[in-house]
C-alpha cells in the first residue's frame, strides 16, 4: 500500500479515555493512533484526563510501567484542570476543551475523533464551536463514535430519569458531528431507540436524525499483535506464570458485575471436562474482592488463579495458550457488553475455543464462530466447557482458523480506512479529507 503523498501537514487527534485505564475502548484509541501514521497523517494526539483524574474516578487502572510506549509520532496530552476547587469536575473539562480549542485555530487541518459521546464528543462540539468564533482560520472535521456506554450510562440514564436538557444536549452534540458512528448494529439501534423516547417525550427530533446518520464501524484492533505470535514466546510467558503444566480456562477483561465472572467460577467448578484444568481470571476491576471471595468459596478453589498485573505485551500470549476463552457477560441497568473486543482479540490469537452468552452486541464480535450459552447459567457454561474441551486437535485447530478469518475484519488499518472514507463523502467536511485516504498498489 502506498499513500497519497501531502504537501501540507495532517493531524489526527483522538479524544479519550486513554491508557492507563483498563478498556477495550483505550486499545482503540491507540490502535487507530497508530494506523493513522500509516495513513498520511503527519501528527498524532490523544488528548484525555491527568492519570491521578483517572485514578479518582475510580476506574481500573493498569500499572503504568506496564503500558507499551506510543510510537514516535504520537503525543498523549492530558491538559491540566483551569480554576480552583470551587468547580471540581469542571476544571478538567474547560482545561481539555480548552486544549483542543488550542489545536483548531493553529493552522493545521485536523480530523478529531471522540470515543464516549459525554463528556468527550461534547467537550469536541464546544471546542469547534469556541473555534470559529475566534475569528482565526479553523480547518478540522469531526467524528464522534458512540461506544455503547456512553448510551447506556448517560443517555439511557437520562430517558428514565425523565432528564430532557442532559439527553439533548448529549444527541444535539453528537449530531453535530461531520461523521457519527457507533462500534455494533446493537449500539446504533440503542441509540435510535433511546432518541425515540426523548422525541415521544418532548416532540423533539433526533430519532429520525440518528438513524439515518449513525454508521456501524466496528473497533479497531491490532490484528499483528494477537497473528504473529512466537509460539515459543508464548510457552515462556506460560512458564513464568506457572500456567505451562496443565490447560486453562481463561477470561481476561474489567471484573465488574456485568462480564458474568460468578457465573464462571460456579460453571468451572461443575465442569467434569475441567477438573484437571485451570481456571486463569485476569483483570482488575470494582467486582474484583467479590470475586476472589467466591472463587475462594468454591470447590475449585484451589485451581482458580487471579492476574492482576497483565501487561499488553502478555495479553496476547496467554489468549494463544489458553485451552478455552469464556466471557459470560449478562446485561445489568449500568451496562450492556455493545461490542466484545477481547472476544475478537481472543479468537484471533488462536487459542481454545470461545464460550460466550449473546448479550447486546457480542453476535457481532463473534459471528458463528463461538459457544453460546445463556446470560446467568453456571450450569449452561460447565456443559459448554465440557464440550468445548473435549474437542480433538483437528476440530480445534479448524474453529480456530475460522474464528480467526472472521476477526481480521476489526483490523485497526482496515477500520480506519472506512470511516476515513466515510468521513470524505460527508457534507460538511471539509474537501482535504479526502486527500488522507490511501491509495492502494
Amino acid at each position: 500500500m502506498t499513500l497519497t503523498p501531502h504537501a501540507a501537514p495532517r493531524r489526527l487527534v483522538v479524544v479519550v479515555r486513554a491508557d492507563p485505564v483498563i478498556c477495550g475502548h483505550s486499545g482503540e484509541a491507540r490502535n487507530l493512533a497508530e494506523a493513522a501514521l500509516r495513513q498520511g497523517f503527519t501528527e498524532v494526539r490523544i488528548v484525555t484526563w491527568p492519570v491521578e483524574r483517572l485514578a479518582t474516578a475510580g476506574l481500573p487502572l493498569k500499572p503504568l510501567d506496564s503500558v507499551l510506549p506510543y510510537s514516535p509520532g504520537i503525543e498523549v496530552e492530558r491538559p491540566e484542570p483551569v480554576g480552583d476547587d470551587k468547580v471540581p469536575d469542571g476544571r478538567y473539562l474547560a482545561g481539555l476543551t480548552g486544549r483542543l480549542v488550542e489545536l483548531f485555530t493553529d493552522g493545521v487541518p485536523t480530523v478529531c475523533l471522540s470515543l464516549y459521546l459525554s463528556p468527550h464528543t461534547t467537550a469536541v462540539t464546544d471546542a469547534v464551536r469556541v473555534a470559529r468564533s475566534t475569528g482565526l482560520p479553523v480547518e478540522v472535521a469531526t467524528v464522534a463514535e458512540a461506544v455503547g456506554s456512553d448510551v447506556t450510562n448517560v443517555v439511557r440514564s437520562c430517558v428514565a430519569e425523565g432528564r430532557f436538557g442532559a439527553a439533548a444536549h448529549v444527541l444535539a452534540g453528537y449530531l453535530g458531528n461531520d461523521l457519527c458512528v457507533a462500534v455494533s448494529r446493537y449500539t446504533r439501534d440503542l441509540l435510535v431507540a433511546c432518541a425515540r423516547q426523548v422525541d415521544d417525550r418532548h416532540g423533539t427530533f433526533f430519532a429520525e436524525q440518528c438513524a439515518e446518520r449513525v454508521q456501524v464501524s466496528y473497533p479497531a484492533i491490532d490484528t499483528s499483535a494477537y497473528t504473529d505470535l512466537d509460539p515459543a514466546v508464548t510457552h515462556d510467558v506460560l512458564a513464568r506464570r506457572g500456567l505451562d503444566d496443565r490447560p486453562y480456562v481463561l477470561f481476561l477483561s474489567r471484573l465488574a458485575a456485568a462480564k458474568g465472572v460468578d457465573d464462571l467460577v460456579d460453571g468451572f467448578a461443575r465442569s467434569s471436562a475441567a477438573s484437571g484444568a485451570r481456571l486463569v481470571v485476569a483483570g482488575r476491576g470494582p467486582a474484583e474482592a467479590q470475586l476472589r471471595a467466591r472463587a475462594a468459596a468454591s470447590t475449585a478453589a484451589d485451581r482458580v488463579v487471579f492476574l492482576d498485573d497483565v501487561d499488553d505485551a502478555t495479553k496476547p500470549h496467554l489468549m494463544a495458550g489458553s485451552a478455552a476463552f469464556v466471557l459470560p457477560s449478562k446485561p445489568r441497568p449500568e451496562f450492556v457488553e455493545t461490542f466484545g473486543i477481547a472476544l475478537a482479540e481472543a479468537m484471533l490469537a488462536g487459542g481454545g475455543p470461545v464460550v460466550t452468552t449473546d448479550t447486546g452486541g457480542i453476535g457481532e464480535a463473534v459471528g458463528p464462530h463461538a459457544t453460546i450459552v445463556p446470560p446467568r447459567s453456571p450450569a449452561a457454561i460447565a456443559r459448554a466447557l465440557d464440550d468445548v474441551l473435549a474437542l480433538d486437535d483437528d476440530a480445534r485447530r479448524s474453529r480456530a482458523a475460522a474464528a480467526r478469518a472472521y476477526a481480521l475484519q476489526f483490523d485497526r488499518t482496515a477500520v480506519l480506512d472506512a470511516m476515513l472514507a466515510r468521513l470524505a463523502t460527508a457534507p460538511t467536511a471539509p474537501r482535504w479529507v479526502s486527500d488522507l485516504r490511501p491509495v492502494r498498489a
